[in-house]
């Protein structure tokens, strides 16, 4: 929608959940505001209340279909904490490897099916040709039916060792339901050289249609995608990246190491903040306290996801990806890496890292061990996990009774972590890009190209909010006729119209 001072982009595409944009424009029909508002709400911190704690990785991987693994494994590793129990290693490998399967296919859906369009078939393309469909005209069908075939084998794998591709059944507090037998571990040995070789070709497809363009170039160097932050993500004892366990790292946006945690420690540095306007909380970093959406050194605002991971990371601990990391830093300047849409190209230097971890677990002889699960003893009080989503990092976090049953939760999901920026992000590119007269579709979607540069899920980050919901009641006569209405405001005020 769209009136001589307001623009509506509702509703936003190519990601999980429901979102939209408004920009308010000056009487130059230059930006003054833009928002990027999340108009749904969902509870489920609200309603894990009261369930035993052992449910949790099954309610908690139906928040989003495209990424119940990363719950259900946050979930899990929650459980562990909470039961203080350490599982054996070949559950560990199986949790890994498992992971590891899904951030491959995850990150090729989102490289294929919706960032990907921006730049195979272009930013400003009609609409009805920037999905998949326009992809595979523009790279072939053979290219296509790869992509298909890639993730159906990633998926079976997923469900030969997880129960399930959509909704895992496997995890379990000290371990995982069943072992791998050797006829598993040698599929997954098939299917990982296939995907090594899926993710080599993929970054082949990005450097061909996007480095090799100079204006997707220019776009992704161009201030109008540029925004200076923090950034955290998980990484080991070596400062390499890890999905799956590490500490959390926080790079400031000069590039020094600005704090070091355990994740069982989050709650001492990230903190959340409202706005009237969105149901999405905005985290940020709580000794600096929040000032607002603002970038740079004094701003208090952070990134996760694939280019916050590649910044805090020194290095990837497999040869193929860490090639191609220094290639990514050495062509975009050195760390940090400021550019929003760089993160397609970080995205897909992970989907080769994951591709190589899945082979080396597979190729590891413990991994078929029976011992796949140490019973927990320990009475249950309180337990945090942390996993690296391939949105960003993922919190959850549970206390309960002397029962298990759960007393309280609390969920931070990636993109909650990223809201902030994503924020300033979209606001920036709306001021940048609407410069007055004529705002066409194609105009607009760059505009999305702010937000969708994260691979954000709605649906997932908006789990709580403190007040009231804005509610409208209509009593209507048989005729539909209205009779009266009553309307409670966000602020908890009541009027009748």
């Amino acid at each position: 929608m769209e009136s001589a001072r307001r623009i509506t982009i509702n509703p936003i595409t190519r990601l999980e959940g429901h979102g939209k944009i408004e920009i308010f424009l000056d009487e130059q029909g230059r930006v003054d505001r833009a928002f990027f508002q999340v108009p749904e709400l969902r509870g489920f911190e609200k309603f894990a209340q009261g369930r035993p704690a052992e449910d949790m990785p099954q309610i908690t991987s139906r928040i989003c279909g495209v990424c119940p693994t990363a719950h259900h494994m946050a979930s899990t590793k929650a459980l562990d904490a909470l039961y203080q129990v350490t599982p054996p290693p070949a559950a560990r490998m199986i949790r890994e490897l498992v992971y590891s399967t899904f951030v491959v296919e995850d990150h090729a859906l989102h490289f294929y099916f919706l960032g990907g369009p921006d730049f195979v078939v272009g930013p400003q393309a009609p609409a009805a040709e920037r999905n998949v469909l326009g992809v595979i005209a523009k790279v072939g069908v053979e290219t296509g039916q790869k992509v298909i075939a890639m993730r159906r084998k990633l998926r079976e794998l997923m469900v030969l060792a997880a129960g399930k591709a959509a909704h895992p059944v496997f995890g379990l507090p000290g371990g995982v339901a069943k072992p791998l037998t050797a006829e598993d571990a040698a599929r997954f040995r098939e299917v990982a050289d296939e995907a090594v070789a899926f993710a080599c070709f993929t970054l082949e497809v990005f450097e061909k249609v996007v480095l090799q363009n100079s204006g997707f170039v220019d776009l992704i160097y161009s201030d109008a995608f540029t925004d200076r932050t923090y950034y955290m993500g998980l990484v080991d004892e070596k400062n390499q990246l890890n999905f799956y366990d590490g500490s959390l790292r926080v790079l400031s946006p000069d590039g020094h190491e600005w704090a070091r945690f355990q994740p069982d420690q989050y709650l001492d540095h990230i903190a959340e903040h409202t706005e009237p306007w969105s149901y999405m909380k905005f985290c940020y970093l709580k000794q600096l306290g929040w000032k607002g959406f603002a970038e740079g050194e004094e701003s208090s605002v952070y990134c996760v996801a694939p280019l916050a991971r590649l910044n805090v990371a020194d290095g990837l601990a497999t040869p193929l990806a860490h090639e191609a990391y220094l290639k990514f830093h050495g062509m975009l300047g050195g760390r940090p890496v400021h550019h929003t849409l760089a993160n397609h190209w970080a995205r897909v230097v992970e989907m080769l890292y994951a591709a190589e971890r899945m082979k080396e677990l597979a190729h590891d002889p413990e991994l078929t061990s029976p011992m796949v699960r140490t019973l927990p003893t320990a009475v249950p009080r309180e337990g945090v996990g942390v996993v690296e989503a391939p949105r960003g990092t993922l919190f959850h976090h549970y206390r309960t009774d002397e029962r298990g049953v759960i007393t309280a939760a609390n969920l931070i999901v990636a993109t909650q972590n990223n809201a902030a920026r994503i924020a300033i992000g979209v606001e920036k590119a709306a001021k940048k890009l609407i410069t007055g007269g004529s705002v066409p579709e194609g105009l607009l979607n760059m505009v999305e190209m702010a937000f969708r540069a994260y691979d954000p899920c709605l649906g997932c980050a908006t789990h709580s909010l403190p007040g009231n919901m804005p509610l409208l009641v209509q009593v209507r006569d048989p005729s539909g006729r209205p009779l009266t209405a009553l309307r409670r405001n966000a602020d908890g005020s009541i009027h009748r119209e």
